[in-house]
């Protein structure tokens, strides 16, 4: 039992290690790579940041386990204890900012409206501001989005079954009332929209533009990103599961280590 956690650290370490690399190299690649698009290029930084934290805690608890450094399993302990206050924070985080409960508390108004008001106003902030959509845009249009939905005609058009994303954001609002050429080619009545609304003047048909900028557009990719979170904040759940059965071996590996010390210096003549 004394040597089994260090060898569990040891390997746990050993897989952590090659993961950093992965996500080191990766980020690389984005970094040199003059074909990425600026999407790609958008996870450069997340990847090398994540890499360099493997690596960091990953050569800890390599030297500390297998070199029965009690110091150095110290220290990667310390490292792990405050990742998992991170992660329990960060779960914590999402719940709330994704909560539904919450948004309505917020807004007054119930989430199956889609108005930007059903989402917290951290979402709204951080996500949809200015410098962040123009990024978003850029993935969208980078992707291809809006041309992978179907380009059927007429009636049969409407019989698709578009996602909330590619219906606000790759055509106008249907209560515009605009006319139908092609899925990413609507005209104006020479009437005008049938309503009052800013999405109605907001829809290009330019490629590069469509519904981009319209709100209806935000609010869609307000909703996946709210449930991509709400996936998120159980795998962290699992991720923090995860850390606290290493974090246990690791105190395991950090006993055997300081045990194994005491007993040398008791084998030292005085």
């Amino acid at each position: 039992m004394v040597r089994a956690s260090n060898f569990i650290i040891t390997f746990l370490n050993c897989v952590s290690l090659l993961a950093s690399l992965v996500c080191l190299g990766f980020s690389i690649w984005f970094g040199f790579n003059n074909s990425a698009t600026l999407c790609e290029k958008v996870l450069q930084k997340p990847l090398l940041l994540l890499g360099l934290c493997l690596l960091a805690v990953s050569v800890l608890g390599l030297v500390g386990s297998s070199c029965r450094v009690t110091f150095i399993m110290w220290i990667y302990l310390f490292v792990l204890f405050l990742l998992i206050v991170g992660l329990l924070c960060f779960t914590l985080f999402t719940i709330l900012v994704t909560n539904k409960n919450v948004s309505k508390a917020l807004s007054g108004k119930g989430y199956k409206e889609m108005k930007t008001g059903d989402y917290t106003k951290w979402l709204q902030k951080y996500v949809v501001n200015e410098e962040n959509w123009k990024e978003i845009k850029s993935c969208l249009v980078d992707t291809k989005f809006c041309q992978r939905i179907p380009t059927g005609k007429g009636e049969k058009f409407y019989k698709y079954n578009l996602s909330a994303t590619q219906s606000s954001c790759c055509k106008p609002p249907t209560h515009c009332g605009l006319e139908f050429h092609n899925a990413t080619y609507w005209t104006m009545p020479k009437t005008g929209p049938a309503v009052a609304d800013n999405d109605c003047k907001t829809w290009s048909n330019v490629q590069s533009k469509l519904c981009y900028n319209c709100q209806s557009c935000k609010m869609a990719f307000l909703d996946h990103i709210k449930n991509d979170w709400n996936i998120l904040s159980f795998v962290n759940l699992g991720l923090l599961i995860f850390v606290l059965f290493v974090y246990g071996v690791g105190c395991c590996a950090f006993r055997n280590n300081k045990a194994k010390g005491q007993h040398k210096k008791k084998q030292c003549p005085a």
